[in-house]
Protein backbone atom coordinates (compact mmCIF):
# COMPACT_ATOMS: atom_id res chain seq x y z
CA UNK A 1 0.00 0.00 0.00
CA UNK A 2 3.51 2.08 -0.14
CA UNK A 3 2.88 3.54 -3.23
CA UNK A 4 3.18 7.44 -4.37
CA UNK A 5 0.36 9.01 -6.14
CA UNK A 6 2.62 9.26 -9.13
CA UNK A 7 3.37 5.54 -8.68
CA UNK A 8 0.03 4.34 -8.59
CA UNK A 9 -0.96 7.01 -11.36
CA UNK A 10 2.02 4.93 -13.83
CA UNK A 11 0.67 1.71 -12.76
CA UNK A 12 -2.78 2.33 -13.99
CA UNK A 13 -1.52 4.25 -16.96
CA UNK A 14 -0.69 0.45 -18.49
CA UNK A 15 -4.58 -0.97 -18.07
CA UNK A 16 -6.63 2.27 -18.80
CA UNK A 17 -5.77 5.06 -21.55
CA UNK A 18 -6.43 8.75 -20.48
CA UNK A 19 -9.04 9.64 -17.54
CA UNK A 20 -6.05 11.52 -15.84
CA UNK A 21 -8.23 12.99 -13.17
CA UNK A 22 -9.69 10.36 -11.99
CA UNK A 23 -6.22 8.53 -12.09
CA UNK A 24 -4.66 11.21 -9.67
CA UNK A 25 -8.20 11.64 -7.26
CA UNK A 26 -8.13 8.21 -6.00
CA UNK A 27 -4.34 7.73 -6.06
CA UNK A 28 -4.38 10.71 -3.41
CA UNK A 29 -7.37 8.82 -1.83
CA UNK A 30 -5.46 5.68 -1.33
CA UNK A 31 -2.34 7.62 -0.43
CA UNK A 32 -3.98 9.23 2.32
CA UNK A 33 -5.31 6.13 3.35
CA UNK A 34 -1.78 4.93 4.11
CA UNK A 35 -0.89 8.45 5.84
CA UNK A 36 -3.57 8.16 8.15
CA UNK A 37 -1.97 4.47 9.20
CA UNK A 38 1.27 6.15 10.01
CA UNK A 39 -0.62 8.46 12.96
CA UNK A 40 -1.03 7.58 16.36
CA UNK A 41 -4.55 6.09 16.73
CA UNK A 42 -6.56 9.04 18.24
CA UNK A 43 -5.86 11.17 15.00
CA UNK A 44 -6.51 8.19 13.17
CA UNK A 45 -10.16 8.13 14.16
CA UNK A 46 -10.45 11.72 13.24
CA UNK A 47 -9.18 11.11 9.52
CA UNK A 48 -12.33 10.28 7.41
CA UNK A 49 -12.10 8.51 3.49
CA UNK A 50 -12.87 11.45 1.58
CA UNK A 51 -15.46 9.14 -0.90
CA UNK A 52 -15.50 9.15 -4.43
CA UNK A 53 -18.40 10.03 -7.08
CA UNK A 54 -17.51 9.29 -10.88
CA UNK A 55 -19.58 10.71 -13.70
CA UNK A 56 -19.27 9.09 -16.99
CA UNK A 57 -20.92 6.66 -19.56
CA UNK A 58 -20.73 3.22 -19.70
CA UNK A 59 -17.09 1.93 -21.06
CA UNK A 60 -15.28 4.94 -19.94
CA UNK A 61 -12.96 3.01 -17.08
CA UNK A 62 -14.58 4.03 -14.27
CA UNK A 63 -15.16 0.03 -12.89
CA UNK A 64 -11.64 -0.90 -14.13
CA UNK A 65 -9.23 1.98 -12.31
CA UNK A 66 -11.03 0.61 -9.35
CA UNK A 67 -10.72 -2.67 -9.70
CA UNK A 68 -7.28 -2.71 -10.53
CA UNK A 69 -5.73 -0.65 -7.55
CA UNK A 70 -7.62 -3.15 -5.33
CA UNK A 71 -5.87 -5.92 -7.12
CA UNK A 72 -2.43 -4.47 -7.00
CA UNK A 73 -2.61 -3.64 -3.20
CA UNK A 74 -4.41 -6.45 -2.36
CA UNK A 75 -7.38 -4.66 -0.56
CA UNK A 76 -10.56 -6.17 -0.06
CA UNK A 77 -12.52 -4.72 -3.33
CA UNK A 78 -16.46 -5.69 -4.37
CA UNK A 79 -18.31 -3.80 -6.95
CA UNK A 80 -22.22 -3.51 -6.16
CA UNK A 81 -24.92 -2.39 -8.08
CA UNK A 82 -27.25 0.53 -6.32
CA UNK A 83 -29.92 -0.30 -8.39
CA UNK A 84 -30.07 -4.19 -6.88
CA UNK A 85 -31.52 -2.67 -3.68
CA UNK A 86 -34.56 -1.43 -5.91
CA UNK A 87 -35.55 -5.00 -6.91
CA UNK A 88 -39.13 -6.10 -5.70
CA UNK A 89 -38.87 -7.82 -2.41
CA UNK A 90 -35.50 -6.25 -1.61
CA UNK A 91 -36.22 -2.24 -1.30
CA UNK A 92 -33.01 -1.18 -0.12
CA UNK A 93 -33.81 -3.97 2.72
CA UNK A 94 -30.34 -4.98 3.73
CA UNK A 95 -27.41 -2.84 2.03
CA UNK A 96 -25.75 -4.13 5.17
CA UNK A 97 -24.98 -7.37 2.79
CA UNK A 98 -22.55 -5.14 0.53
CA UNK A 99 -20.74 -4.69 4.11
CA UNK A 100 -21.21 -8.63 4.54
CA UNK A 101 -19.67 -9.15 1.07
CA UNK A 102 -17.11 -7.11 1.51
CA UNK A 103 -16.00 -9.12 4.49
CA UNK A 104 -16.05 -12.66 2.86
CA UNK A 105 -13.61 -11.30 -0.08
CA UNK A 106 -11.05 -9.77 2.80
CA UNK A 107 -11.22 -13.36 4.18
CA UNK A 108 -10.45 -14.97 0.79
CA UNK A 109 -7.47 -12.75 0.68
CA UNK A 110 -6.21 -13.12 4.25
CA UNK A 111 -6.60 -17.03 3.79
CA UNK A 112 -4.87 -16.93 0.49
CA UNK A 113 -2.02 -15.06 2.01
CA UNK A 114 -1.53 -17.43 4.93
CA UNK A 115 -1.72 -20.76 2.86
CA UNK A 116 1.02 -18.86 0.61
CA UNK A 117 3.38 -18.63 4.04
CA UNK A 118 2.91 -22.35 4.99
CA UNK A 119 3.44 -23.89 1.91
CA UNK A 120 6.54 -25.16 2.36
CA UNK A 121 4.71 -27.02 5.98
CA UNK A 122 1.66 -27.91 3.68
CA UNK A 123 3.87 -29.28 1.40
CA UNK A 124 5.56 -31.57 4.33
CA UNK A 125 2.18 -32.87 5.44
CA UNK A 126 1.42 -34.03 2.32
CA UNK A 127 4.83 -35.75 1.89
CA UNK A 128 4.73 -37.69 4.98
CA UNK A 129 0.96 -38.85 4.93
CA UNK A 130 1.35 -40.51 1.26
CA UNK A 131 4.95 -42.12 2.00
CA UNK A 132 3.33 -43.33 5.49
CA UNK A 133 0.70 -45.23 2.88
CA UNK A 134 3.71 -46.30 0.95
CA UNK A 135 6.10 -47.65 3.40
CA UNK A 136 4.16 -48.44 6.33
CA UNK A 137 5.66 -47.92 9.50
CA UNK A 138 8.57 -50.06 11.59
CA UNK A 139 7.31 -52.23 14.38
CA UNK A 140 8.53 -50.38 17.62
CA UNK A 141 10.59 -53.73 18.59
CA UNK A 142 13.04 -53.43 15.18
CA UNK A 143 16.55 -53.21 15.82
CA UNK A 144 18.15 -50.03 15.27
CA UNK A 145 20.21 -51.36 12.35
CA UNK A 146 16.38 -52.07 10.44
CA UNK A 147 15.61 -48.37 11.64
CA UNK A 148 18.73 -47.01 9.81
CA UNK A 149 17.49 -48.39 6.84
CA UNK A 150 13.94 -48.10 6.96
CA UNK A 151 14.97 -44.08 7.09
CA UNK A 152 17.16 -43.98 4.08
CA UNK A 153 14.57 -45.81 2.35
CA UNK A 154 12.30 -43.20 3.68
CA UNK A 155 13.95 -40.56 1.92
CA UNK A 156 14.70 -41.94 -1.29
CA UNK A 157 10.90 -42.76 -1.62
CA UNK A 158 10.14 -39.11 -0.78
CA UNK A 159 12.36 -38.09 -3.76
CA UNK A 160 10.53 -40.50 -6.18
CA UNK A 161 6.89 -38.84 -4.93
CA UNK A 162 8.46 -35.27 -5.65
CA UNK A 163 9.82 -36.28 -8.88
CA UNK A 164 5.91 -37.62 -9.52
CA UNK A 165 7.82 -41.15 -9.56
CA UNK A 166 5.30 -42.74 -7.70
CA UNK A 167 2.12 -40.69 -9.21
CA UNK A 168 0.96 -44.02 -11.12
CA UNK A 169 0.67 -45.61 -7.75
CA UNK A 170 -2.61 -46.08 -5.56
CA UNK A 171 -2.99 -46.13 -2.23
CA UNK A 172 -5.98 -45.43 0.20
CA UNK A 173 -6.47 -42.29 2.09
CA UNK A 174 -9.34 -41.08 4.61
CA UNK A 175 -11.68 -38.20 2.66
CA UNK A 176 -12.28 -34.74 4.53
CA UNK A 177 -15.99 -34.99 5.71
CA UNK A 178 -17.82 -32.65 3.22
CA UNK A 179 -18.73 -29.67 5.22
CA UNK A 180 -21.39 -27.01 3.90
CA UNK A 181 -20.45 -23.35 4.10
CA UNK A 182 -23.22 -20.88 4.35
CA UNK A 183 -22.09 -17.60 3.02
CA UNK A 184 -25.16 -16.18 1.97
CA UNK A 185 -24.74 -12.59 3.13
CA UNK A 186 -28.08 -11.67 2.25
CA UNK A 187 -29.76 -13.55 5.52
CA UNK A 188 -28.88 -11.97 9.29
CA UNK A 189 -26.08 -13.07 10.91
CA UNK A 190 -27.68 -14.72 13.97
CA UNK A 191 -29.41 -16.48 11.33
CA UNK A 192 -26.19 -17.65 9.22
CA UNK A 193 -24.71 -18.72 12.70
CA UNK A 194 -27.82 -21.17 13.23
CA UNK A 195 -27.53 -22.73 9.67
CA UNK A 196 -24.05 -23.61 10.39
CA UNK A 197 -24.37 -24.98 14.13
CA UNK A 198 -27.03 -27.10 12.79
CA UNK A 199 -24.75 -28.15 9.95
CA UNK A 200 -21.86 -29.18 12.25
CA UNK A 201 -24.44 -31.37 14.25
CA UNK A 202 -25.63 -33.04 11.42
CA UNK A 203 -22.23 -33.67 9.98
CA UNK A 204 -20.67 -35.14 13.71
CA UNK A 205 -23.82 -37.54 13.55
CA UNK A 206 -22.02 -39.16 10.44
CA UNK A 207 -18.86 -40.41 12.54
CA UNK A 208 -17.96 -43.42 9.80
CA UNK A 209 -14.68 -42.65 8.12
CA UNK A 210 -14.92 -42.48 4.45
CA UNK A 211 -11.76 -43.97 2.79
CA UNK A 212 -11.11 -44.56 -0.83
CA UNK A 213 -8.16 -45.49 -2.86
CA UNK A 214 -6.87 -42.57 -5.15
CA UNK A 215 -3.71 -42.26 -7.10
CA UNK A 216 -0.64 -40.79 -5.70
CA UNK A 217 -1.28 -37.61 -8.10
CA UNK A 218 -5.06 -36.98 -6.88
CA UNK A 219 -3.72 -38.03 -3.19
CA UNK A 220 -1.77 -34.86 -3.23
CA UNK A 221 -4.28 -32.35 -4.19
CA UNK A 222 -6.79 -34.23 -2.04
CA UNK A 223 -4.75 -34.21 1.40
CA UNK A 224 -3.69 -30.26 0.20
CA UNK A 225 -6.65 -29.50 1.10
CA UNK A 226 -6.80 -31.67 4.40
CA UNK A 227 -3.68 -29.35 5.11
CA UNK A 228 -4.61 -26.36 4.58
CA UNK A 229 -8.15 -26.98 7.35
CA UNK A 230 -5.41 -27.90 10.06
CA UNK A 231 -2.62 -26.02 9.59
CA UNK A 232 -4.59 -22.65 8.72
CA UNK A 233 -5.60 -20.53 12.26
CA UNK A 234 -8.87 -19.17 11.51
CA UNK A 235 -9.60 -17.06 14.36
CA UNK A 236 -6.11 -15.20 13.14
CA UNK A 237 -7.78 -15.21 9.66
CA UNK A 238 -10.99 -13.74 10.47
CA UNK A 239 -9.02 -11.02 12.80
CA UNK A 240 -7.06 -9.85 10.47
CA UNK A 241 -9.60 -10.43 7.42
CA UNK A 242 -11.68 -7.88 9.79
CA UNK A 243 -9.36 -5.07 10.13
CA UNK A 244 -8.53 -4.92 6.75
CA UNK A 245 -12.14 -4.71 5.72
CA UNK A 246 -12.17 -1.96 8.22
CA UNK A 247 -9.19 -0.28 7.44
CA UNK A 248 -8.21 -0.48 3.96
CA UNK A 249 -11.77 -2.14 2.06
CA UNK A 250 -12.80 -0.62 -0.93
CA UNK A 251 -16.89 -0.72 -2.33
CA UNK A 252 -17.44 0.25 -5.63
CA UNK A 253 -20.80 1.02 -5.81
CA UNK A 254 -22.05 1.56 -9.76
CA UNK A 255 -25.25 2.94 -11.24
CA UNK A 256 -25.81 5.55 -8.08
CA UNK A 257 -27.68 7.57 -11.04
CA UNK A 258 -30.61 4.85 -10.95
CA UNK A 259 -31.70 5.70 -7.54
CA UNK A 260 -31.10 9.55 -7.70
CA UNK A 261 -34.76 10.74 -8.16
CA UNK A 262 -35.43 15.11 -8.38
CA UNK A 263 -37.83 16.51 -5.99
CA UNK A 264 -39.86 17.94 -9.20
CA UNK A 265 -39.53 14.21 -11.28
CA UNK A 266 -43.35 14.11 -12.51
CA UNK A 267 -44.63 16.30 -9.02
CA UNK A 268 -43.46 13.20 -7.18
CA UNK A 269 -40.26 11.72 -5.88
CA UNK A 270 -39.70 7.84 -5.83
CA UNK A 271 -39.89 6.46 -2.29
CA UNK A 272 -38.57 3.19 -3.10
CA UNK A 273 -35.12 4.53 -4.88
CA UNK A 274 -35.27 7.77 -1.92
CA UNK A 275 -35.87 5.12 0.72
CA UNK A 276 -32.38 3.54 -0.78
CA UNK A 277 -30.40 6.20 -0.24
CA UNK A 278 -31.77 6.96 3.29
CA UNK A 279 -30.76 3.55 4.24
CA UNK A 280 -27.39 3.48 2.72
CA UNK A 281 -26.86 6.76 4.54
CA UNK A 282 -25.86 5.20 7.88
CA UNK A 283 -23.36 3.05 6.07
CA UNK A 284 -21.49 5.60 4.20
CA UNK A 285 -21.46 7.62 6.95
CA UNK A 286 -19.99 4.65 9.45
CA UNK A 287 -22.24 2.92 11.44
CA UNK A 288 -21.37 -0.82 12.59
CA UNK A 289 -22.67 -3.95 10.75
CA UNK A 290 -22.63 -7.26 11.86
CA UNK A 291 -21.33 -10.28 10.28
CA UNK A 292 -20.81 -13.84 10.63
CA UNK A 293 -17.37 -13.04 11.60
CA UNK A 294 -18.51 -10.36 14.29
CA UNK A 295 -18.94 -6.52 13.93
CA UNK A 296 -17.34 -3.96 11.68
CA UNK A 297 -17.23 -0.63 11.57
CA UNK A 298 -17.18 1.28 8.23
CA UNK A 299 -16.03 4.58 9.35
CA UNK A 300 -12.64 3.93 7.48
CA UNK A 301 -14.46 2.16 4.58
CA UNK A 302 -13.40 3.74 1.54
CA UNK A 303 -16.89 4.51 -0.83
CA UNK A 304 -16.47 4.83 -4.72
CA UNK A 305 -19.85 5.53 -6.50
CA UNK A 306 -20.36 5.66 -10.27
CA UNK A 307 -22.84 6.92 -12.56
CA UNK A 308 -23.56 7.96 -16.01
CA UNK A 309 -26.29 10.40 -14.56
CA UNK A 310 -27.89 11.21 -17.87
CA UNK A 311 -31.49 11.39 -16.71
CA UNK A 312 -30.77 12.42 -13.29
CA UNK A 313 -27.81 14.31 -11.93
CA UNK A 314 -25.60 14.05 -8.56
CA UNK A 315 -28.00 17.21 -6.99
CA UNK A 316 -31.11 14.92 -7.39
CA UNK A 317 -29.57 12.41 -4.81
CA UNK A 318 -30.75 13.51 -1.08
CA UNK A 319 -28.32 15.90 0.21
CA UNK A 320 -26.89 13.84 3.13
CA UNK A 321 -25.69 11.19 0.69
CA UNK A 322 -24.44 14.29 -1.67
CA UNK A 323 -22.13 15.63 1.20
CA UNK A 324 -20.80 11.83 1.92
CA UNK A 325 -18.91 12.01 -1.59
CA UNK A 326 -16.84 15.22 -1.16
CA UNK A 327 -14.84 14.52 -4.57
CA UNK A 328 -16.52 14.34 -7.65
CA UNK A 329 -14.55 13.40 -10.72
CA UNK A 330 -16.22 13.35 -14.56
CA UNK A 331 -14.55 11.03 -17.01
CA UNK A 332 -14.09 11.39 -20.67
CA UNK A 333 -15.95 10.10 -22.85
CA UNK A 334 -14.11 7.51 -25.90
CA UNK A 335 -12.26 9.48 -28.68
CA UNK A 336 -11.39 7.53 -31.48
CA UNK A 337 -7.61 8.02 -30.90
CA UNK A 338 -7.81 7.26 -27.26
CA UNK A 339 -9.81 3.58 -28.56
CA UNK A 340 -6.74 3.33 -30.75
CA UNK A 341 -4.89 3.75 -27.80
CA UNK A 342 -6.47 1.40 -25.83
CA UNK A 343 -5.98 -1.96 -28.90
CA UNK A 344 -2.48 -0.61 -29.09
CA UNK A 345 -0.72 0.16 -25.97
CA UNK A 346 -2.47 -0.98 -22.88
CA UNK A 347 -1.19 -3.95 -21.28
CA UNK A 348 -2.61 -7.41 -22.12
CA UNK A 349 -4.84 -5.73 -24.69
CA UNK A 350 -7.77 -7.39 -26.50
CA UNK A 351 -5.61 -7.63 -29.53
CA UNK A 352 -2.92 -9.51 -27.50
CA UNK A 353 -5.98 -11.98 -25.98
CA UNK A 354 -7.11 -12.86 -29.63
CA UNK A 355 -3.16 -13.39 -31.03
CA UNK A 356 -3.01 -15.84 -28.05
CA UNK A 357 -6.27 -17.33 -27.80
CA UNK A 358 -5.62 -18.31 -31.42
CA UNK A 359 -1.96 -19.19 -30.64
CA UNK A 360 -3.28 -22.03 -28.90
CA UNK A 361 -5.27 -23.31 -32.17
CA UNK A 362 -1.31 -22.48 -34.08
CA UNK A 363 -2.15 -19.54 -36.12
CA UNK A 364 -0.43 -16.37 -36.17
CA UNK A 365 -2.25 -13.81 -36.44
CA UNK A 366 -1.37 -9.96 -36.71
CA UNK A 367 -3.36 -6.92 -37.24
CA UNK A 368 -1.91 -3.94 -39.86
CA UNK A 369 -1.72 -0.83 -38.16
CA UNK A 370 -4.19 0.81 -40.41
CA UNK A 371 -6.33 -1.77 -39.55
CA UNK A 372 -6.37 -0.86 -35.93
CA UNK A 373 -6.97 2.42 -36.79
CA UNK A 374 -9.55 1.19 -38.92
CA UNK A 375 -11.01 -0.47 -35.92
CA UNK A 376 -10.86 2.07 -33.89
CA UNK A 377 -12.56 4.53 -36.51
CA UNK A 378 -15.49 2.65 -36.95
CA UNK A 379 -16.03 1.72 -32.77
CA UNK A 380 -16.15 5.04 -32.49
CA UNK A 381 -18.73 5.54 -35.44
CA UNK A 382 -20.97 3.24 -34.19
CA UNK A 383 -20.74 4.92 -30.78
CA UNK A 384 -22.23 8.03 -32.11
CA UNK A 385 -24.94 6.34 -34.09
CA UNK A 386 -26.19 4.07 -31.25
CA UNK A 387 -25.62 3.80 -28.09
CA UNK A 388 -22.26 4.87 -26.44
CA UNK A 389 -21.19 2.09 -24.45
CA UNK A 390 -17.26 3.49 -24.97
CA UNK A 391 -14.38 1.07 -24.88
CA UNK A 392 -16.70 -2.05 -24.54
CA UNK A 393 -17.91 -1.42 -28.26
CA UNK A 394 -14.26 -2.53 -29.55
CA UNK A 395 -14.77 -6.27 -27.77
CA UNK A 396 -18.06 -6.64 -30.48
CA UNK A 397 -16.16 -5.21 -33.66
CA UNK A 398 -13.02 -6.97 -33.31
CA UNK A 399 -15.31 -10.33 -32.62
CA UNK A 400 -17.40 -9.49 -35.77
CA UNK A 401 -14.04 -9.56 -38.09
CA UNK A 402 -12.65 -12.34 -36.84
CA UNK A 403 -15.82 -14.45 -36.29
CA UNK A 404 -14.95 -16.73 -39.49
CA UNK A 405 -11.55 -17.68 -38.92
CA UNK A 406 -12.21 -18.27 -35.11
CA UNK A 407 -14.91 -20.51 -36.44
CA UNK A 408 -12.68 -22.13 -39.19
CA UNK A 409 -9.47 -22.00 -36.69
CA UNK A 410 -8.92 -26.37 -36.08
CA UNK A 411 -8.72 -26.11 -40.17
CA UNK A 412 -6.21 -23.62 -40.95
CA UNK A 413 -3.80 -24.62 -38.45
CA UNK A 414 -0.38 -23.47 -39.02
CA UNK A 415 -1.44 -20.61 -41.10
CA UNK A 416 -0.47 -16.98 -40.65
CA UNK A 417 -3.43 -14.61 -41.11
CA UNK A 418 -2.69 -11.05 -41.58
CA UNK A 419 -6.16 -8.74 -40.65
CA UNK A 420 -6.12 -5.75 -43.03
CA UNK A 421 -8.15 -2.48 -43.21
CA UNK A 422 -10.00 -4.06 -46.22
CA UNK A 423 -11.22 -6.74 -44.09
CA UNK A 424 -11.66 -4.63 -41.61
CA UNK A 425 -14.08 -2.89 -44.11
CA UNK A 426 -15.44 -5.92 -45.67
CA UNK A 427 -17.26 -6.87 -42.77
CA UNK A 428 -18.00 -3.72 -41.21
CA UNK A 429 -18.88 -1.28 -43.39
CA UNK A 430 -22.66 -2.42 -44.58
CA UNK A 431 -23.19 -2.88 -40.59
CA UNK A 432 -21.79 0.74 -39.64
CA UNK A 433 -23.89 2.10 -41.94
CA UNK A 434 -27.29 0.42 -41.92
CA UNK A 435 -28.74 2.10 -38.30
CA UNK A 436 -31.10 -0.39 -37.45
CA UNK A 437 -28.92 -3.32 -38.07
CA UNK A 438 -26.00 -1.55 -36.18
CA UNK A 439 -28.13 -1.85 -33.15
CA UNK A 440 -28.88 -4.85 -33.08
CA UNK A 441 -25.52 -6.33 -34.36
CA UNK A 442 -23.04 -4.05 -32.80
Amino acid sequence: MNMTPKQTVSYLDEYVIGQDNAKKTIAIALRTRYRRMQLDEAMQDEVMPKNILMIGSTGVGKTEIARRLAKLMSLPFIKVEASKYTEVGFVGRDVESMVRDLVMTSIGIVKKEHQEQNIEQIGNYVLDKIVDKLLPPLPLMASAEKKEEYKSSRERMKEKVLKGDMDDKRIEIQLPKNSVDFNDTNIPPEMAKIQESFSQMFSGLNKEELKKEVSVFDAKHILRVEANEKLLDMNAVQSQALKRAEEGGIIFLDEIDKIAVGAKNDGRSDPSKEGVQRDLLPIVEGSNVSTKFGQIKTDHILFIAAGAFHVSKPSDLIPELQGRFPLRVELDSMTEEVLYKILTQTKNSLLRQYEALLKVENITLTFHDDAIRSLAKLSHTANEKTEDIGARRLHTVIEKVIEDISYEADERSGESIEITKELVHKKLDMLIEDEDIARYIL
